[in-house]
């Protein structure tokens, strides 16, 4: 059993870094979007490439309307803290019983 538990512990560590990771690449989108940056340039293209397939589903949700400010990637922020304070901790939980 206690194999199991560290492989759901394993596995929660790894969601962790991920969506931590992917939470810092997001805030680096929304920063490099405030400079007008070159849409050539490969590391705004990667991270355009990257964070496109969540934002732009927020996007259409929440369309930024009259107040012209692009509020998907703090919605997309507050997901990924949901994920890791619910998914993640569940995982962590079910590991140790």
């Amino acid at each position: 059993m206690f194999i199991f538990s560290n492989f759901l512990s394993a596995i929660a560590e790894i969601i962790d870094i991920i969506l931590r990771i992917y939470m810092f690449i997001i805030i680096g989108r929304a920063l490099i979007s405030w400079v007008n940056p070159d849409p050539y340039n490969p590391i705004v293209r990667f991270l355009y490439k990257i964070t496109e397939p969540v934002l732009n589903p927020i996007r259409r949700l929440i369309p930024s309307g009259k107040i012209g400010i692009d509020l998907s990637p703090m919605i997309a922020i507050l997901i990924i803290f949901f994920l890791q304070r619910f998914l993640v901790a569940s995982l962590r939980h079910a590991a140790f019983f």
